[in-house]
């Protein structure tokens, strides 16, 4: 993921400290998993080694001190660079779900069994992405980024079917 450019794109708008930038990115994908504050921290910190954010404040307002970071130019840069740039499509890479499915296989487990609780785990998903969320109508990022992950569970069921399919022939070849 590339967490780097994410924050820089979180202060886009203007300054802001971890905290503020740890809620925006939650906020901007709220169906996926949340930013750790750590991963925020050290992001900011090796922003700042490469210059591409700076200190703009530092205070506390009555409560623990918050350091405000705002982007530079060369930060600026790096963000228009990273969005005009398109991504490589994943070639070769073997997810966690294809992983678990071959060892259920190799295992001599019921893999039938584990493609239909996996199925199943899917379709709920699908139907919490597709549920009606108040506002998101107004929220057409929100609506994008719940469609992207339907549309992947909605391959991936695909591909379940036709892994079924197969171990499901196979044993009756070998009947």
């Amino acid at each position: 993921m590339a967490t780097a450019e994410l924050v820089l794109g979180l202060l886009h708008s203007g300054p802001a400290h971890g905290y503020d930038v740890k809620r925006g990115h939650d906020a901007w994908f709220p169906d996926s998993r949340p930013l750790a504050f750590g991963q925020v921290y050290t992001t900011l910190a090796r922003l700042e080694r490469d210059e591409l954010v700076e200190v703009v404040d530092k205070g506390s307002d009555g409560g623990p001190e918050r350091t405000v970071y705002g982007l530079t130019e060369k930060g600026r840069e790096h963000l228009a660079n990273w969005l005009a740039e398109p991504i490589q499509p994943a070639l070769g890479g073997v997810d966690e779900l294809v992983r678990k499915v071959v060892a259920t296989i190799r295992t001599g487990e019921d893999a039938t069994a584990f493609l239909a609780r996996q199925r199943s785990s899917h379709l709920r998903r699908i139907r919490e992405l597709k549920a009606a969320v108040p506002g998101e109508d107004d929220d057409t990022p929100a609506r994008l980024v719940r469609d992207y992950l339907a549309v992947h569970l909605d391959a991936d069921l695909r591909w379940l079917d036709g892994a079924l399919d197969r171990i499901t022939e196979l044993k009756e070849t070998r009947r």
